[in-house]
């Protein structure tokens, strides 16, 4: 069929107008796609953290699994088959399930009240007008300090003879015995830690809490006036994804990364301190010279984190939505 000049041809006409429409997305999208000139490349940009990984966290977990099957000579002179048998000690000894339910306690205390009080500092700060790059400024820098300058600026706040909480305690009628007491230790360490987690998650918090629409905080503010109310139904969703991050990173923190504040806390004091699983691991292995049975211990332990790991994102990120 001929078509004159006065009759259009829409099908020539539509099929020419999306091809040269499609052309800058097409061109768009491929200029996002990262080339590289070979396909073996990308691997070797990798291949260093890779390395890291495999030597300091693979390996030694193989190292730690093999272990645990085996009582060793401290001095590597030989080492003995024992099958399960270390595994068995730790988990039918009575003092190693003490140590495990002080664990529990102390990671659900440590996580719940670093939680709390750097979410509270974090609205106050996200509240405040006058002075508050001072105020954010002074709860960040306690987060540079190291875990062991930790734990000793808590013994000096501990101390028997010069520790201003000790004194304080004393008022109210509480003879405090930090290294002596099992439940003084136990809630200094607490306390210690909390501290030293809390500017950790004020950052965080506080970063989620500017990164709420304007928008959105005048909208809950006209439809209710109740400010609990308000941040509970529709600040607290918006932080859900942080709080979910934070979380895993709080109980890692109360479970490995508060060795070195237990350590100084502790170390030469009485025999009846608490301690947590992972120090115990520590006190067998170096200072016991168990190796098979520290062994035994950490794998226990990494069993335990990856199993809470899964729960976790199993069932609460399900409550979670992103974006």
């Amino acid at each position: 069929m001929a078509y004159t000049s006065s009759q259009p041809r829409p099908v020539r006409f539509l099929s020419g107008f999306m091809t040269k429409a499609k052309k800058p997305a097409v061109k768009a999208e491929a200029a996002k796609r990262v080339q590289f000139s070979s396909s073996a490349l990308p691997y070797l940009l990798i291949a260093p953290q890779l390395l890291v990984i495999f030597v300091f966290f693979y390996w030694p977990s193989v190292q730690a699994v093999q272990s645990s099957f085996y009582i060793e000579d401290p001095f590597g002179f030989g080492s003995t088959f024992v099958g399960l048998a270390n595994y068995s000690d730790a988990l039918f000894s009575t003092e190693y399930l003490n140590i495990a339910k002080f664990t529990v306690v102390f990671t659900v205390l440590v996580t719940v009240f670093s939680l709390a009080l750097g979410l509270l500092l974090a609205v106050k700060a996200d509240a405040i007008i006058r002075g508050s790059a001072t105020y954010k400024t002074l709860l960040i820098s306690v987060y540079a300090i190291a875990p062991p300058v930790a734990g000793l600026i808590g013994m000096m706040f501990f101390d028997q003879h010069i520790g201003p909480f000790v004194k304080m305690a004393a008022m109210l009628g509480w003879h405090m015995q930090v290294g002596v007491n099992y439940f003084d230790t136990a809630f200094a360490m607490i306390f210690v830690s909390v501290w030293k987690q809390i500017p950790y998650n004020f950052i965080f918090f506080l970063s989620g809490l500017q990164s709420v629409p304007v928008s959105v905080r005048e909208a809950a503010f006209i439809d209710c006036r109740s400010g609990f109310r308000r941040f509970w139904t529709v600040i607290m969703p918006l932080l859900a994804p942080t709080a979910f991050f934070l979380l895993i990173i709080n109980i890692t923190y109360a479970l490995f990364d508060t060795f070195a504040v237990i350590d100084v806390m502790v170390k030469d004091k009485a025999a009846n301190n608490p301690i947590t699983l992972v120090y115990k691991v520590f006190l067998d292995g170096f200072r016991g010279n168990d190796i098979g049975g520290s062994s035994a211990q950490s794998v226990i332990l990494m069993i335990v984190v990856f199993v809470l790991t899964v729960l976790q994102f199993r069932f609460l990120e399900k409550r979670i939505h992103y974006g």
